[in-house]
């Protein structure tokens, strides 16, 4: 997981598949952030806000119960702990400063279950910038709790009423909006996929989750290092940031997608929103709509770099489905008072269906990344009572 270069490739994946006029907004976002990466101004200045804003570092906790109840060794890092409600404000922070750096004074998102609008429109708030945030009109009735945290902070909010109304749709809109308004935007992607250089960017300021996951479990764990190191997948910020921190060692590094947006699982190479990498797709290759029960995750591909670390052998991918993600919920919150996004939601009912089994052998000592807390989700868990 190291720097792809100027073509941003991981392996056979990645690249930069925009039209022609938007080559030199992403070449100027590239150039700008190897400058601001390599600046320990810009450093202290993020790491800063991180502390002093988003609330990190963010804890790990043990799952005492559950650990005792699957016979093996949980720790959660609670990435649901962090300021907004998420690991989303780790990267928008990140690109909010770069955005500013490069004299752009709005931000411009896509947002699926509302945790990286949120992010956005507080980064804008934060920092004295305007934001803009494209949502789909299923994800906007789905989310009504975070499209008013949005319209609260600032924030424009765009329906999106085409395709799906989910959050490809919403990002197909961010991106033609972006290529009427470079001069004086800044197109703040949410997660690690769209074109070079923001899947490799995008890991990169989500890395400080496994950077301080891998420095707790050195202190927690008599190993030092776990045996597996787990994260939920849809683009997949949150998981590439964990693997980040991991994955020169020997942990093994478990993704989990929802099992109707499945692009590792059930989908083809293509290419989606800029980038090149396993892409839900119907016969005659045109994408195919993904369902989630978690919006977060209800997108048809994968982030480059997942589709290479899947390729090579170094992380292996699994789904499960939405009765069990409810499950799941219910569970973690029984055992251990903890109330986690359906998106989290995914990894934990990874874990609970997997320990004692060959994929997860008792005894094992497991890494769990909790990407959100569940307050978003309530709604959709008690229509499913």
């Amino acid at each position: 997981m190291a720097d792809p270069g100027g073509t941003g490739r991981f392996g056979e994946f990645g690249g930069r598949y925009v039209p022609e006029s938007l080559v030199p907004a992403c070449e100027e976002v590239e150039a700008a952030f190897r400058d601001a990466w390599a600046d320990p101004s810009f450093r202290r200045d993020l790491d800063r806000l991180l502390r002093a804003h988003a609330g990190r570092p963010t804890a790990l906790t043990p799952a005492w119960r559950l650990s005792a109840e699957l016979g093996i060794t949980l720790l959660l890092k609670r990435e649901d702990l962090a300021h907004t409600g998420s690991h989303k404000i780790n990267n928008v922070l990140g690109q909010a400063l770069l955005a500013r750096r490069m004299g752009k004074g709005r931000l411009l998102a896509e947002t699926g279950a509302g945790q990286h609008g949120v992010a956005t429109a507080t980064a804008a708030a934060l920092l004295g910038m305007s934001a803009t945030v494209f949502m789909g009109e299923r994800d906007i009735e789905r989310q009504s709790l975070n499209v008013f945290r949005m319209r609260t902070l600032g924030a424009e909010l765009v329906p999106v009423g085409t395709g799906s109304r989910t959050l490809k749709d919403a990002c197909n809109e961010a991106m033609r909006h972006w290529v009427g308004s470079t001069e004086d935007s800044y197109y703040c992607v949410g997660s690690v996929m769209g074109p070079h250089p923001y899947p490799w960017m995008v890991r990169e300021l989500q890395r400080v989750i496994g950077d301080e996951a891998r420095a707790q479990c050195a202190a927690e764990l008599v190993t030092a290092v776990p045996d597996y190191v787990v994260a939920c997948v849809g683009g997949g910020s949150n998981a590439a940031g964990t693997f980040a921190g991991f994955a020169g060692t020997g942990a093994q590094l478990i993704g989990v997608e929802a099992e109707g947006g499945a692009a590792m699982a059930f989908g083809r190479v293509g290419v989606l929103h800029g980038f090149r990498s396993m892409v839900l797709q119907t016969d005659d290759g045109q994408i195919a709509e993904a369902h989630s029960i978690a919006a977060g995750l209800d997108y048809p591909g994968i982030g480059p770099e997942h589709a290479h670390l899947h390729a090579s052998g170094r992380a292996h991918y699994f789904t499960v489905g939405d009765a069990e993600v409810v499950e799941a919920v219910g569970r973690l919150a029984r055992a251990e008072g903890i109330l986690c996004a359906l998106e989290s939601a995914h990894a934990v009912a990874w874990v609970l269906r997997a320990a004692g089994t060959a994929d997860l052998p008792s005894g094992s000592t497991v890494l769990l990344t909790l990407s959100g807390r569940g307050d978003k989700d309530i709604a959709a868990l008690m229509e499913h009572q």
